[in-house]
């Protein structure tokens, strides 16, 4: 009587919590591009905020189409966009690009500010490891 039909459905079913997997992973240094190493916790949730920042959406093949991983800021950038415009999109498409990974729980307090031909942007990121401040130039 394992999966007999004419159990009901509540007793053929098994609910299994999903396992939190682990965060450890290769380091990146951004500046040099060398791979070595390897981070866990916080360094990596930062390490995994930061390339999903860099990593352009639907560019590379190796992420596919049904993976959204990515960010689409390179879609903004040097566009002549009024900075309103820019304070709605800018949160909108970093929120996308970090909500995928299921260590971050929220994305919020976004500010905006000029740097010359720039962008300086800071928020704030939930995470199972606890709250961060991330800051990003485009």
């Amino acid at each position: 009587m394992a999966l007999s039909p004419l159990r009901p459905a509540e007793e053929r079913a098994v609910e299994v919590a999903p396992t939190p997997q682990p965060s450890r992973t290769y380091a990146i240094n951004f500046d040099t591009g060398e791979v070595g190493g390897m981070v866990d916790g916080e360094t990596a949730i930062r390490q995994a905020i930061r390339k999903a920042i860099v990593t352009a959406r639907f560019r590379y093949l190796i992420y596919g189409y049904e993976h959204l991983y990515g960010c689409e800021l390179e879609d903004l950038i040097g566009q002549d966009l009024p900075i309103e415009l820019l304070n709605a999109e800018i949160p909108r498409v970093i929120s996308e690009a970090l909500l995928v990974d299921d260590r971050i729980i929220d994305v919020y307090d976004f500010t905006i500010s000029r740097n010359g031909d720039g962008l300086y942007v800071s928020f704030f990121v939930d995470t199972t490891e606890g709250a961060l401040q991330e800051e990003v130039t485009i």
